[in-house]
């Protein structure tokens, strides 16, 4: 099958189950995809690494070790396969400084540098349990709205793999609604949460990307997108809204 007719085949659903004869652009756009997603879990698992003696209980602090772990897991799952495609697994796992951070204040959106594909929020440092759990709350439920898109992908593979790490994050993000009661029930005041709602929130929402993708157009051709960033991001918005909400906290 010429890469033509697969670019055809593509664009009208089909699907991809190996390496063997992938498009380059598609084999471009397919490790871009993955570079991203497993940079933002190994970084996320490495900046929740830091907080987890500042967990307030037992509880707390095993609640925050099982993310990392499984995130770093996650990690994996995707990372093999794109060792199927010739990464060189090994040494993508400990070249980046992954839990290097930017200023606080830096710009929304502001990276480190090019070679690290995290998405932007990953690169802003938490400071407290508080900050962190709120953080991982709003994330959470960005990367739950991210991974439903993802798990529709037009390589098999890797869509398999996001459907199966979709519950595992989902259980995450449970967790940091779980943190968040416990904090509140302990007398916290809500005005603490609510500027690290006001922080995080911005970041969160910069992860969906630009509204006008100059990319889009050839993701959706090759099945590897089929909702728009726009869509995805105001699934989150009513999501993260509705729950701040439960909790007596305010969308920004």
């Amino acid at each position: 099958m010429s890469e033509m007719s697969i670019t055809d085949y593509l664009a009208k659903g089909g699907q991809l189950t190996s390496p063997i004869n992938v498009p380059a652009r598609y084999r471009a756009e397919l490790m871009r995809l993955m570079a991203s997603f497993v940079d933002s879990e190994l970084a996320g698992a490495a900046g929740f690494a830091d907080m987890i003696n500042s967990g307030p209980g037992i509880k707390e602090r095993i609640a925050a070790a099982k993310i990392v772990l499984e995130k770093t897991d996650n990690a994996d799952k995707v990372l093999k396969i794109m060792g199927e495609f010739g990464a060189n697994t090994d040494r993508y796992a400990t070249h980046h400084p992954w839990t290097d951070r930017l200023d606080r204040n830096a710009a929304v959106g502001a990276t480190r540098n090019a070679q690290d594909m995290r998405l932007s929020v990953f690169n802003y440092p938490l400071t407290t349990w508080q900050d962190a759990v709120v953080m991982n709350m709003l994330m959470g439920l960005a990367v739950g709205v991210q991974l439903s898109e993802l798990s529709r992908v037009s390589y098999q593979p890797l869509a398999e793999a996001f459907r199966e790490i979709t519950p595992i994050e989902v259980n995450h993000t449970d967790l940091a609604i779980e943190g968040i009661e416990h904090i509140l029930a302990k007398g916290t005041s809500k005005e603490v949460l609510q500027d690290s709602v006001n922080y995080w929130w911005p970041l969160v929402d910069a992860s969906f990307g630009q509204a006008v993708s100059t990319r889009a157009k050839q993701l959706t051709q090759f099945g590897l997108r089929h909702s728009t960033n726009t869509e995805l991001r105001e699934k989150w918005d009513k999501l993260a809204s509705d729950q701040l909400d439960a909790l007596g906290l305010t969308a920004p």
